[in-house]
């Protein structure tokens, strides 16, 4: 009997989800990256203590080099998915309702990922099956 569409896919979801967690941890990671080295992107480099952007870009290299490496995934999505929130209504909202209006599409997209990892664990391709 010729297997479902949904069956074949479902198959692969353990894979699906490990890639979702080590793209979104790589790019979240960059962004980390960027304000506390200006690498990859050369932009601005946040000053020593500078309220929020220094902290921000350690909480985004620290969350998103654990949540690549599959390591305290759940803390470390947790972590992440409420900064984009802090984010998105401390420097986007004020500027409108609608992030595509606002700029602040990314600050949405990372916090319902990181949150959805919350819920749904890194998958099995991480250091957390390991420890």
């Amino acid at each position: 009997m010729a297997q479902t569409l949904e069956a074949r896919l479902n198959a692969y979801r353990p894979i699906a989800l490990s890639v979702f967690r080590v793209i979104f941890g790589l790019l979240f990671l960059t962004h980390g990256l960027s304000g506390v080295i200006g690498w990859p992107a050369a932009g601005h480099v946040a000053l020593v203590g500078q309220w929020p952007d220094f902290y921000a870009a350690w909480i985004e290299l620290v969350t998103g080099a654990l949540i690549a490496l599959g390591l305290f995934t759940r803390p470390a999505a947790f972590v992440a998915s409420g900064e984009m929130a802090f984010a998105y209504f401390t420097v986007h909202f004020p500027h409108g309702f609608w992030p595509i209006n606002n700029h602040g599409e990314d600050s949405v997209m990372f916090c319902f990922a990181f949150l959805l990892l919350v819920f749904t664990g890194g998958g099995p391709y991480g250091l957390d099956r390991r420890r």
